[in-house]
């Protein structure tokens, strides 16, 4: 259709990634909302920094080093919290200032002006390739198929470790995959939201699914739902408004979760008072 948005080629690019972006973030972040783990995801999302600068240095794909950076980081909290003794905050706080003054040099020691810097920050409608697209396709059908085979060794690893070790013996395998499962979707969001602002994109629409329903299985569909419908529309008004699609995309997700929360809490006092 003439003067259509999906005339164009980045429009359905985006959009076709704010779907899979959806589904990895809502799988993704019913785990680490569930498990409280919001501040890991934060670190896990800035330590990926420091693969971004070191890719932009040696000239090989940023993000494949802040994957490789992202999955090292989680693995490396969790060791250092259960082997080394350190407080978990402690060894998150210091990957995450270590992963962002990594990135930081290296960009800094880069030749030349690395022009797609602002896009990995901020996130940019313009710079979502096939490659980010097919990468999360493929991440979605892995999140897919592990929480489906392992859906129930996930959910009592989310609300009780110590139950689920009476269910599994293989908990802390389990743990270390779903970590690192966690900081690749980070990783792999990037490009959609940026590393400022992709934890947003992960803890957002749990919650606003958390107002509907407690329950797990459908923690996760109306997270995927309202992910999409928050992320879509924000590539939609950032088009047409001409500003930043991740914050646009952040923006509409809180201002859908306070309406969300509004109307529901609007109509229990109907309800109440009907009574």
């Amino acid at each position: 259709m003439e003067g259509s948005i999906l005339q164009y080629d980045f429009i359905v690019k985006g959009l076709l990634g704010a779907v899979f972006a959806s589904i990895t973030a809502g799988l993704a972040g019913t785990y680490i909302v569930s498990k409280r783990m919001v501040f890991l995801s934060g670190g896990i999302t800035h330590a990926s920094f420091g693969g971004i600068g070191i890719g932009y240095f040696f000239g090989f794909n940023p993000v494949l080093g802040a994957a490789i950076f992202g999955i090292l980081s989680a693995l490396g909290v969790e060791y250092l919290s259960v082997r080394q003794k350190i407080r978990e905050d402690s060894a998150i706080g210091i990957l995450w200032a270590f992963g962002m003054a990594t990135g930081i040099i290296f960009i800094f020691l880069t030749p030349g002006y690395s022009p797609n810097l602002m896009s990995y920050l901020f996130g940019s409608i313009l710079t979502v390739t096939n490659a980010d697209i097919i990468a999360l396709g493929i991440m979605s059908l892995v999140l897919i198929l592990y929480f489906g085979i392992f859906y129930r060794t996930i959910l009592y690893i989310s609300f009780d470790e110590s139950f689920a070790r009476t269910y599994s013996s293989y908990v802390n395998i389990f743990k270390y995959v779903t970590t690192a499962l966690v900081a690749l979707t980070i990783v792999l969001n990037i490009r959609m939201a940026g590393v400022v602002l992709v934890l947003s994109l992960l803890t957002i629409p749990p919650n606003i699914a958390m107002i509907f329903t407690r329950v797990y299985f459908k923690i996760i569909v109306w997270s995927v739902v309202a992910g999409f419908i928050g992320t879509a529309a924000g590539y939609v008004i950032s088009y047409f408004a001409g500003i930043p699609v991740g914050a646009t995309i952040i923006f509409t997700l809180v201002i859908i979760w306070v309406l969300v929360r509004l109307i529901f809490q609007m109509l229990k006092y109907i309800q109440k008072d009907k009574r």
